[in-house]
């Protein structure tokens, strides 16, 4: 499993993917993008909450992500907004998340869009879904974290 490094800046978050599931590993994937799409994603014009991985062939596909297009995008490129986009990882890794899909329960979600070097990555994790109460339980661990939050910020006043 390949690390980020932490010069890294991130481009789009998927938040509503951590309230829907539970993590068991992440994975750092290249994503083969056009040249519009790369415009679009340095202007922060992406969405990334109804994204979805699927396995097609051996092969990793992101669905779902919408890059909006630039109003100064090509003339000659018809951009298509929610195309299909190939996501890069290594072999090995790709056969072991094939036999955990396989097993009921998991999916492969993408998390985060991020900048590395120069070249745009999508950390993907292998997650299995969350019942309504795991959802209850996290909402609840939210609204604590803020309320003593709060409370440290009237005590430090």
């Amino acid at each position: 499993m390949t690390q980020k490094k932490d010069n890294a800046s991130r481009i789009a978050d998927n938040k509503k993917a951590a309230y829907n599931y539970f993590f068991e590993e992440r994975f750092e994937a290249g994503i083969v993008l056009e040249g519009w799409e790369v415009k679009a994603l340095r202007a922060g014009k992406v969405q990334l909450t109804d994204g979805y991985v699927v396995i097609r062939e051996g092969e990793l596909f992101l669905i779902g992500c919408q890059i909006n297009p630039l109003n100064t995008a090509s003339t000659h490129v018809r951009p298509d907004s929610v195309r299909t986009k190939k996501l890069l990882l290594k072999k090995d890794e790709i056969k072991r998340l094939i036999g955990k899909v396989e097993q009921k329960g998991y999916t492969l979600v993408p998390i985060q869009l991020y900048w590395k070097g120069g070249h745009v990555k999508a950390e993907i994790a292998l997650a299995k879904g969350k019942a309504e109460h795991d959802k209850r339980d996290t909402i609840k661990d939210r609204e604590g974290k803020r309320e003593v939050e709060r409370a440290m910020k009237e005590r430090h006043k």
